[in-house]
């Protein structure tokens, strides 16, 4: 059983609708919740559904204040257990008209912001002998997408970071693992054509997209303690449309 009773967990990007649900899920395990964004109206709504939620309204863009941010999170949770790195971007465009801002505000938001949120919380799980962190990568970063070389690349960068960190942090009892998720019924695959919709489905075994919840089932086992002797692997949930 997937019992989170009382463990401290920061969630970021909590607003959009997979960290909706990954907040969703923690909350009926047990675990003492912040959830942050960038969207203050969301995130009340969602301390309005869940007793004992915790919020923080927080832009990760803000690479200068992620410290502070890590430091009031765990002063308001009364410690860390677990951190997810679930918030990011996407700013699309073809590889020759990509311009630098373009391709520095996506690495810096989706990658190097990541490093600064794990980079602080281990300092805070070291001192109590154990953590988890769960960070939030995408099948594109292991196949590659048109239009997507920046977002691509940060979050092949994850997965390569990710193992970095738990080579370095296996045996301070800390574990960190991501979570590649397919095409996910979101709003960003809202804005996605029917047309080419179908043909994205018509490559996944399944035959479907895949909900938020399936996210948030994958992070809740990962938060758990039934993942302990799981570290620096990357959990597939694309319903079969990337198999390694």
């Amino acid at each position: 059983m997937n019992d989170l009773k009382n463990k401290k967990i920061i969630v970021t990007g909590a607003s959009g609708g997979i960290g909706n649900s990954i907040v969703e899920k923690l909350h009926q395990a047990g675990a003492n919740v912040l959830a942050s964004g960038t969207k203050i109206q969301k995130l009340e709504e969602l301390k309005s559904k869940y007793k004992n939620l915790k919020i923080l309204k927080f832009d990760i863009s803000q690479s200068e204040k992620i410290e502070e941010f890590i430091e009031n999170s765990f002063t308001e949770l009364d410690g860390l257990d677990c951190l997810i790195n679930n918030a990011g971007i996407t700013q699309d465009n073809l590889a020759i008209r990509m311009n630098l801002e373009e391709w520095k505000k996506v690495i810096d938001i989706n990658l190097t912001s990541t490093f600064l949120m794990s980079k602080f919380a281990i300092k805070k799980m070291i001192k109590n002998k154990k953590g988890k962190i769960i960070n939030i990568t995408s099948i594109v970063g292991h196949t590659g997408n048109l239009g997507q070389v920046n977002y691509t690349a940060s979050k092949a960068g994850i997965v390569a970071m990710s193992k970095s960190l738990a080579i370095e942090y296996a045996k301070k009892n800390i574990n960190i693992n991501c979570i590649s998720p397919g095409f996910i019924k979101t709003a960003m695959t809202d804005k996605i054509d029917e047309k080419f919709k179908d043909i994205i489905i018509s490559k996944i075994p399944s035959a479907r997209l895949g909900e938020p919840e399936d996210i948030a089932n994958a992070v809740l086992f990962l938060a758990s303690n039934q993942s302990d002797y799981i570290n620096g692997e990357t959990l597939h949930v694309n319903g079969g449309m990337y198999m390694a």
